[in-house]
């Protein structure tokens, strides 16, 4: 299947790009049928998602991202890709990665997320036909040369085995924390507000678990995402918030509870939703040394803290706002799928 230039792929994801930050009423008309789907698929969250890629999607970081793809691919790969579907638009990432390194797209969607895809991925091929022949769509991967799967912990142990005897990358559970010094500003917590709850607290990217030091009093950081408490009144968000309150309430177990959010105090990294773990540190040095002994859990650390040493670090409020080179896991995918052509 021959290749068209790098040039024309970049200039058609700016394009799509530009449409994704002005969708049209024929875009709405697939969210709304895609929230009727997904309950957790809400006009705001998936609009939220849109525009975080359509931000991604602009020409000096597209042409950045690509400065290291050859202008032509000679021998196009078939990529599976296996998606996931906890957040709106989660496998959009790695579609893009393997159409920009010319490769052909095998795609094997969520059926939590089977119209928002298709739907940007028509419009990317009416900007440039040339994409037609490059994206498939599958009910199961069976013809593949690489693959790129992401699922549960439990499920990764499945993929490891089914293709072991292609080159694949296979995603595991993460989830993201943040490290707190007592010393945050009301701004700050408004900011990882949104860190904890942009969609609903559901993907990799959102944060799960705080490290804060030893006697940090919750009242300051409770007032300052006071204006998230609308969350509750998402039917599927408020069963979990009630179930996981009333796990708390009849184990006994100490918590805090602003009416929308549970806080409890646990050193576990992942945490049920609507709640969030915390755990104590009595120097900034032990949570970094927690931080990086946890590292293959953790996708991002939100903080403050200017410590290069602070793994995966970013600022208040931009957890689900990565760059194109933020890969998912830390694992480059561009070079992953540069590699398949020397194989």
């Amino acid at each position: 299947m021959s290749d068209f230039f790098k040039e024309n792929r970049v200039e058609a994801f700016t394009r799509l790009g530009d449409f994704l930050l002005n969708p049209n009423d024929d875009f709405k008309n697939t969210i709304e049928s895609a929230k009727h789907k997904n309950a957790w698929f809400s006009q705001e969250q998936v609009l939220s998602a849109i525009n975080a890629n359509g931000q991604m999607l602009n020409k000096a970081d597209l042409l950045k991202f690509t400065a290291n793809i050859p202008g032509l691919n000679h021998h196009p790969k078939n990529v599976g890709l296996i998606l996931a579907g906890n957040i709106p638009l989660v496998g959009f990432h790695d579609i893009l990665t393997v159409l920009l390194t010319g490769n052909i797209a095998v795609i094997k969607l969520s059926s939590q997320d089977d119209l928002l895809i298709p739907y940007i991925l028509s419009k990317l091929v009416e900007t440039e036909p040339n994409f037609k022949n490059k994206i498939q769509f599958v009910e199961k991967l069976e013809s593949f040369d690489a693959v790129i799967a992401t699922g549960s912990n439990n499920s990764s142990r499945y993929f490891d085995h089914y293709f072991s005897k292609v080159p694949n990358i296979i995603r595991k559970n993460r989830n993201s924390v943040a490290l707190l010094t007592g010393k945050e500003t009301t701004e700050d917590l408004k900011r990882l507000g949104a860190d904890i709850f942009n969609y609903y607290g559901l993907g990799c990217r959102n944060v799960s678990k705080l490290f804060v030091p030893e006697g940090y009093v919750f009242k300051h950081f409770f007032e300052s995402i006071e204006e998230f408490s609308p969350i509750i009144n998402h039917h599927k968000y408020n069963n979990n918030y009630d179930y996981n309150k009333s796990i708390f309430l009849i184990n006994k177990n100490q918590h805090f509870d602003n009416g929308f959010l549970l806080v409890a105090k646990d050193d576990r990294m992942v945490s049920p939703l609507a709640t969030v773990y915390y755990q104590e540190y009595q120097t900034l040095g032990q949570a970094i040394e927690i931080l990086n002994n946890k590292a293959n859990e953790v996708q991002v650390v939100v903080s403050s803290v200017n410590e290069s040493m602070v793994p995966s670090k970013v600022s208040f409020g931009e957890s689900q706002n990565p760059k194109l080179w933020d890969f998912a896991d830390g694992v480059d995918t561009i070079s992953f799928l540069n590699s398949l052509n020397r194989i």
